[in-house]
């Protein structure tokens, strides 16, 4: 494959001058990956098995070796079961000899893998997991948050729909911690610009038939329907609003959408539809580029998932080869001191929390007389701020922010 000019901008950076003192060599001569993800339920499509293509490919182009050392990658579904996760994860580290954790894409799977990896001291890296407790009180030395955070997306969008008028809001949430803290996160964004909250209803992960919470949100007289919930739950929530006339009633708000959610719906049904990415496959020649290598190898456009997956998984790779080890102590302090340039961190750094500072993107769904291509789907109205997006670090709750701060005085 190897691509890219993206990528050869990073590695050009983050090879040269980290200064980090170079740990002894690769673990059992093999560098192994972990990559647990959603392969059979509602978040398949987010991730899965697109995911262990983006995956494929980051380890192709680092040459499939680093110094001799063979990369190696297991990946399993998590069935979105914390305890799977956590079992499958113990089970990689003492008997496999995983040396990084990857992917969490559900957030109840990210904080079972990341209470795993701090236990082990193993990196871990979170992808797909939203919930912003990886770099708050959950937060620990070996957790980076790639991608994105429930943060991020109630800042993004909830502040978009507010500032626009859309102060009313009733909230149809999936019941596990991501759609908890994405309500949570979305309700404060709307209290703080003087909105209101007219009510919320909790919905099993999985659920087909949404009449009864519809009616529910039907009667509740808000103007904004906040869907804090993703996947299948997005879809079958969205269709079944349209089949109710809901739409018309109501201004519909996904507060976490990915580009196989709009091409499923359509742009009949998500037309002028704000959210919130990190990523789109047509953003700039880089996002091109690299989107056709991947849509090569994958056969589908990726979401931003898969490509946050293929960057954190490229760059944590170049630190290797960077520091000749894999040593979990030497990677987490290459992070916590390189800049990462590539397609889709766009010079970001991971700040003491864990938490990676690359930007977002406001875009709106096109209408479908202004589509000109197949998924060309979204029109960028607002470049996003890390720190508008994700807090300033010194607001932090992590313990780690609290003890750099303390070190500095």
């Amino acid at each position: 494959m190897n691509y890219t000019p993206a990528i050869k901008l990073a590695t050009g950076v983050l090879f040269a001058g980290s200064g980090i003192a170079h740990a002894a060599g690769i673990s059992d001569d093999v560098i192994r990956i972990g990559f647990l993800t959603d392969i059979s339920g509602v978040y398949a499509d987010y991730d899965g098995q697109g995911g262990v293509q983006a995956i494929r490919m980051a380890i192709e182009d680092a040459g499939g070796s680093i110094d001799g050392k063979k990369i190696e990658l297991l990946y399993a579904d998590h069935q979105n079961k914390a305890d799977v996760a956590a079992a499958k994860s113990r089970e990689w580290v003492d008997v496999n000899k995983v040396d990084i954790l990857i992917g969490g894409t559900n957030s109840a799977v990210s904080l079972a893998m990341a209470n795993v990896a701090t236990e082990k001291k193993k990196v871990f890296i979170s992808t797909g997991g939203g919930t912003s407790a990886l770099t708050g009180k959950q937060c620990s030395p070996y957790i980076i948050h790639y991608t994105y955070s429930t943060d991020a997306l109630a800042n993004g969008t909830g502040k978009s729909v507010v500032k626009n008028g859309g102060k009313d809001w009733f909230f149809i949430t999936t019941d596990y911690a991501f759609g908890h803290a994405l309500e949570a996160a979305t309700s404060k964004v709307v209290k703080e610009a003087n909105g209101s909250i007219k009510g919320s209803v909790k919905v099993p992960l999985g659920a087909s038939d949404f009449s009864s919470y519809i009616l529910q949100a039907q009667s509740s007289g808000a103007k904004i329907l906040g869907m804090a919930n993703a996947g299948g739950d997005f879809v079958n929530a969205a269709k079944s609003a349209n089949e109710f006339g809901l739409n018309t009633q109501m201004n519909l708000v996904g507060l976490t959408v990915l580009i196989p959610d709009i091409h499923s719906l359509g742009l009949q049904v998500t037309q002028g539809m704000y959210l919130t990415t990190p990523f789109y496959w047509d953003l700039d020649d880089d996002t091109r580029k690299w989107s056709a290598a991947y849509q090569k190898v994958a056969n589908r456009i990726p979401t931003y998932i898969q490509a946050g997956t293929y960057s954190a998984v490229r760059n944590y790779l170049a630190g290797v080869a960077a520091l000749k080890t894999d040593d979990p102590d030497a990677i987490m302090k290459w992070f916590k001191t390189e800049r990462i340039k590539d397609f889709f961190a766009k010079d970001a750094i991971v700040r003491a929390d864990g938490r990676l500072t690359n930007p977002m993107y406001l875009m709106q769904v096109k209408k479908p007389d202004e589509s000109k291509a197949p998924w060309d789907y979204y029109r960028k109205v607002e470049t996003l701020s890390p720190d508008d997006l994700y807090g300033k670090p010194e607001n932090s709750d992590c313990k780690l922010v609290q003890q750099t701060a303390g070190a500095k005085s």
